[in-house]
């Protein structure tokens, strides 16, 4: 069985999906992007400003679930520019244990929604 995942301390889902999905002991949280939670409205900032709230957003939904970052298991990190990729993964590493860090992919794509620079999804685990 299936149990939708929600807090108001990250985005609402702006179309026909959920913040996640939590079914037996694995999360799996829709892509994350840097939509101020508090407003929805989308945040106009650095590159690192975006990339961290997107980080805090995926945190809010984590926390929701009784999880944190070390009970991810798999991330998808979606760029527009492949050239932003070292600034991107310094913050991201900055989340994770590089020990426990979890398995992950980058794509450059052409386009993500709202025209941002990053979108993050993750799949975790309960005791992980």
């Amino acid at each position: 069985m299936k149990k939708i995942i929600t807090t108001k301390h990250a985005p609402a889902p702006i179309g026909p999906y959920n913040q996640a999905v939590l079914t037996g002991n694995m999360l799996y949280t829709s892509g994350q992007i840097a939509i101020d939670p508090t407003t929805n409205e989308l945040f106009k900032g650095s590159l690192e400003e975006e990339t961290h709230l997107v980080m805090k957003n995926l945190e809010a939904i984590l926390k929701q679930a009784d999880m944190t970052f070390e009970n991810v298991i798999k991330t998808s990190i979606f760029i527009s520019d492949m050239n932003n990729f070292s600034t991107i993964n310094k913050i991201y590493a900055e989340y994770f244990s590089e020990e426990t860090a979890p398995a992950r992919e980058t794509v450059e794509v052409a386009n993500l929604p709202k025209f941002v620079n990053v979108e993050i999804s993750a799949i975790a685990v309960m005791d992980a």
